[in-house]
C-alpha cells in the first residue's frame, strides 16, 4: 500500500465510520478500485478504526468527561443511568460477536447480501426521516408546546428504547447496513428525541469498536505486514480529520431531520449491485 491509498482509504473510513452509507461497504469497494489485497492490511484497518474512535472521543470529549465523572459519585443519577442504557444497548452485538462471528463474517463475501442491506438501510434512513419531519411538523403547528407521545424518559431515552436501539446495533454487523444509520433510524423509529439519538448512537459504538480492534490485534499477524509507517500515519490523520467532519455533520443532520437524502444514496447503490448481479 502507498502513500496516495492510504489517504484515500483513510478518507473514505473516516466519512463513512459516521455518514449512514456502510463503512464496510465502501472500504471493501474503495480497496477492490485501488487494488489493495484484502489480506495485506489489517494493520492499516485497526490503525484507521483507531482514528475514528479518537474522533468520537474527541468530538463527545465534554460528554464523556461529565459521564465518567457522574460515575464515579457512585450514585445512581443522570450519568449513571446513561452509562447502564449503553451497556444495556451493547448486550446484542456482544452476543452477535460472541456466538455468530463466523457467520456473520462468512457473509461479507456475498454481494447479494450487500445490495439488499443497502437497499433495507435506505428503506429505514427514509422512514425514519419521514417520522422525525412529522414530529417537527406537529411541534410547527403546536406554537413551540411539545407534540402528543413526546419521550419524557430519564436522558430522553428509555431502557427498552436503548435495547432496541442495541438489537439494530448488531444487525448492523450484516455488510451493507450502515452502523450509524440502523442504530439512529432504530431510535427515530422508537420515539427517541433527534437531538438525543446521535449522541447516543456514536457513544455506543465505542466499546464495540474497540473490543473488536483488540481482537484484531490479539489475532492478527502483524508482524507478516507490509504496510509501512508514511502509509498507516498517513491513512491515521486523514481517516481522524475526515472522521471528525462526518461525525459533526451527522450530527447536525440528524437533529434537522435530512437523512433522506442518504437514503436514496443507498438505494441507487444497492439497486445497482442488484442488478448488476442478475
Amino acid at each position: 500500500m502507498d502513500w496516495l491509498q492510504a489517504i484515500v482509504l483513510g478518507l473514505v473510513q473516516g466519512l463513512t465510520e459516521f455518514l449512514p452509507v456502510s463503512s464496510s461497504g465502501h472500504l471493501a469497494i474503495g480497496k477492490t478500485l485501488l487494488g489493495v489485497e484484502v489480506a495485506e492490511d489489517l494493520v492499516f484497518e485497526v490503525t484507521v478504526h483507531a482514528a475514528t474512535v479518537l474522533a468520537t472521543i474527541v468530538v463527545f470529549r465534554k460528554q464523556i468527561w461529565k459521564l465518567l465523572c457522574g460515575l464515579f459519585k457512585f450514585k445512581y443519577n443522570d450519568e449513571t443511568d446513561y452509562i447502564a442504557k449503553l451497556c444495556l444497548s451493547m448486550v446484542p452485538v456482544l452476543i452477535v460477536g460472541v456466538f455468530l462471528k463466523d457467520r456473520v463474517e462468512s457473509a461479507f463475501g456475498s454481494m447479494l447480501v450487500v445490495g439488499l442491506a443497502l437497499v433495507v438501510t435506505a428503506m429505514l434512513l427514509f422512514f425514519s426521516d419521514w417520522k422525525a419531519r412529522k414530529k417537527m411538523s406537529e411541534a410547527a403547528l403546536a406554537d413551540g408546546a411539545q407534540a402528543g407521545g413526546e419521550n419524557t424518559s430519564r436522558n430522553g431515552i428509555s431502557f427498552w428504547q436503548a435495547f432496541v436501539v442495541g438489537i439494530g446495533q448488531a444487525l448492523a454487523v450484516i455488510p451493507g447496513l450502515s452502523r450509524s444509520g440502523t442504530t439512529i433510524s432504530t431510535g427515530l423509529l422508537c420515539g427517541v428525541k433527534r437531538e438525543n439519538m446521535a449522541q447516543f448512537s456514536f457513544l455506543m459504538v465505542l466499546v464495540p469498536i474497540l473490543g473488536e480492534m483488540f481482537l484484531d490485534v490479539v489475532g492478527g499477524d502483524f508482524a507478516a505486514s507490509s504496510t509501512g509507517v508514511l502509509p498507516l500515519l498517513l491513512g491515521f490523520l486523514t481517516a481522524f480529520l475526515s472522521g471528525l467532519f462526518a461525525c459533526k455533520v451527522m450530527i447536525a443532520l440528524v437533529r434537522k431531520a435530512r437523512l433522506k437524502w442518504f437514503a436514496l444514496y443507498c438505494a441507487v447503490v444497492g439497486l445497482l449491485v442488484l442488478i448488476f448481479l442478475v
